[in-house]
């Protein structure tokens, strides 16, 4: 367990619900109300849907439960939980990937919550913004992102039950009261049928091993498994937590913040755009959007509010990003909580500039191209987001798997989940070991092998 005199820098949930809050907000994010809508819409929507929630609970629920056992067990970061449960260096090689990843990922995913910020001013003043003109302006973009990884900062600074989860009580509801607010509204417009049609009733002759990868990609990458953010947050668990019930609680979240994103978006879409190819990418959000509100009654307030909700999405992942590096700082180096904090964040700062650069055509930094395992990638922000945001995460999730179901005895990962969880035996207790030990790492293994280009053309989940 953590070092007493550590222990108060580390500090613990002072309750199972601001456990499920954080832990949810870290899991509920970006990827869910911009990437889920856009990965819809290229996929054939209701299909899309259907194969993401089947893996959300035959693969990504097991995973969580997987990582916060580990953390809970350890009491530590994820190198220190690993170490202490006697991983060697190879295994603790995917403790390191975690504390990367979660850096890494917070540089360049707080420039798009920088966009976010951006977009509720001109939301509301009303002010007509294109997309691509607005991304390549480094004067606007910069300063944006510095000021949410600033509120990043501020947050983390007051510790894990004063900072992280007094916030995520504070903004998760209010992510969830925005989303049902503009949901309900879209929903009820004239011609909104179609698109619920689309988005709701699965076409399962869409359904194809690409659809079936992307789902089990997004899957991973909403439920934040694979990060290590699940590891350390399950190390300040008490111990007579429920972890089953918590971890049902944070999937059960974070896929109805997702389903709600699809219903804010694709009702709208066919009822006010009704030409527009509901396939139009990582633009749907910022660009096609605020033309969809522009179209609604109020739609500025409707339009600024969406935003908000963007930017709490956003602040609720990059909290938990930035504590993963924190903890390992103050876990194994012995640091204080506010000089880890703001080396990290001042850190992050820097490193976010070529991301922000990035979007500028002709740029150093949008030139940057090199192949990785057969993937052509372009642009610092593209590289970042491949190695670290996708390829890296899948490494991780199948190591962390392969760790506990076989280079540990899985029975006491099981005895952990147990703990506080009587229910947790028989049949599901048997399901869950059975999954980590052989469904997870054979459909992460392919899922990696398709990622590298093995059964034709690469392809990024």
């Amino acid at each position: 367990m953590a070092n007493i005199s550590n222990t108060e820098e580390r500090g613990q949930f002072g309750s199972s619900l601001g456990f499920i809050m954080a832990a949810a907000g870290s899991a509920v994010g970006l990827g869910n109300i911009w990437r889920f809508p856009y990965l819809t819409g290229e996929n054939g929507g209701g299909a899309f849907v259907f194969v993401y929630i089947l893996c959300v609970l035959l693969i990504g629920l097991p995973l969580l439960f997987n990582e916060i056992a580990l953390g809970r067990r350890s009491g530590k970061n994820p190198i220190g939980a690993i170490r202490d449960t006697g991983g060697n260096k190879f295994w603790q090689s995917a403790g390191v990937l975690c504390v990367l990843v979660c850096f890494f990922v917070f540089s360049y995913y707080s420039v798009i919550a920088g966009w976010t910020v951006g977009y509720i001013f001109t939301e509301i003043i009303n002010i007509p913004v294109d997309f691509e003109e607005f991304v390549e302006t480094p004067m606007y973009v910069i300063p944006l992102t510095f000021v949410f990884i600033l509120a990043t900062i501020l947050i983390v600074l007051g510790g894990v039950s004063g900072g992280i989860e007094k916030a995520a009580k504070f903004l998760m509801p209010i992510l969830f009261i925005i989303i049902i607010f503009i949901a309900g509204r879209s929903v009820t417009l004239e011609g909104a049928q179609a698109g619920i049609e689309y988005y709701l009733y699965p076409d399962f002759s869409k359904i194809n091993s690409t659809v079936i990868l992307q789902a089990l990609g997004q899957a991973f990458f909403s439920m934040s498994v694979g990060w290590g953010l699940m590891i350390t947050f399950g190390s300040y668990l008490q111990k007579d937590a429920n972890i089953p019930q918590a971890g049902g609680w944070i999937a059960g979240m974070d896929t109805a913040v997702a389903l709600l994103g699809g219903l804010m978006v694709f009702p709208a879409l066919f009822a006010l755009l009704p030409g527009k190819d509901p396939s139009a990418g990582p633009a749907l959000v910022f660009d096609v959007l605020p033309r969809v509100f522009d179209a609604m009654p109020g739609g500025n307030l409707i339009g600024g509010l969406f935003f908000i909700l963007l930017m709490v999405a956003a602040l609720t992942s990059t909290i938990s990003m930035l504590e993963v590096p924190v903890a390992y700082l103050i876990d194994d180096r012995k640091w204080n909580r506010k000089k880890a904090t703001w080396t990290v964040g001042i850190a992050a700062m820097i490193l976010s500039i070529p991301s922000a650069l990035s979007s500028i055509e002709g740029n150093f930094f949008a030139e940057l191209s090199f192949t990785f395992l057969s993937n052509e990638l372009t642009g610092f922000f593209g590289i970042m987001d491949f190695i670290f945001g996708t390829f890296a995460v899948i490494v991780i999730c199948l190591m962390l798997s392969l760790y506990t179901g076989w280079g540990q005895k899985i029975a006491d990962y099981a005895d952990e989940l147990t703990q506080g969880a009587p229910g947790f035996t028989g049949p599901y207790r048997i399901a869950w070991m059975f999954f980590i030990k052989w469904v997870c790492p054979i459909v992460i293994i392919l899922l990696i092998l398709n990622t590298i280009g093995l059964f034709g053309a690469p392809q990024v989940a």
